[in-house]
């Protein structure tokens, strides 16, 4: 049997990851905006590359089970990989560049980190003057659904899915004894902070 179909794989594949070794090189730590931040504590060797086991580890590290964390975490590279990555070639790496992310920003969503990444207050203040009836400070689930619903994008069913899955993990995660989702907790997402919350409570 020839064995060009594997050559031409390899081939493909050490180019790819050429091309992406010499962005790295390029990479440059800056001062981080909000969404940079978020994202942050998954790149666990602080190169500014997030790799798909870096996304696991992190995910498990929160509480998530190892197989939702595997299976989340391999949807979640093959949507913002693509999108970060500035090689023309695909990396089968699927690496999340840090300094890229908001390039990967979703539809539907609340607004809260503007097309740049930056966090954007009165977006934030309007989750909780807009949704949160019950507690001016938190969300129940219902006012959670409620605000997903109101930021939708009309067929936009890619952003729909998106901000579903994360504040359902979010909400599981972070919601008190009486099932709110309190203000305090939400800028912690935000800002990636929870995340280094939730690991250091687990441990």
């Amino acid at each position: 049997m020839s064995s060009w179909p594997f050559s031409f794989f390899f081939f493909f594949f050490f180019m790819a990851s050429s091309a992406f070794s010499a962005e790295l090189a390029a990479y440059v730590p800056a001062e981080q905006d909000a969404l940079q931040k978020h994202v942050s504590f998954f790149d666990r060797d602080h190169d500014g590359i997030i790799y798909l086991s870096e996304t696991v580890e992190g995910m498990i590290a929160i509480g998530l089970n190892p197989s939702l964390a595997k299976a989340s975490a391999t949807l979640i590279h093959m949507v913002i990989s693509p999108k970060t990555t500035e090689g023309k070639l695909p990396n089968l790496k699927l690496p999340i560049v840090v300094k890229n992310i908001a390039k990967g920003k979703h539809g539907s969503d609340s607004g809260t980190y503007d097309a740049q990444g930056r966090f954007v207050p009165a977006k934030f203040e309007e989750i909780f003057s807009k949704h949160a009836h019950a507690h001016n400070d938190s969300l129940t689930s219902n006012e959670l659904m409620e605000m997903l619903k109101a930021n939708r994008q009309p067929k936009d069913f890619q952003g729909w899915a998106a901000s579903l899955a994360e504040w359902k993990v979010f909400y599981n995660l972070c919601k008190d004894k009486d099932g709110l989702l309190h203000k305090d907790t939400v800028k912690a997402i935000y800002d990636g902070s929870l995340f280094y919350q939730l690991e250091k409570g687990k441990k």
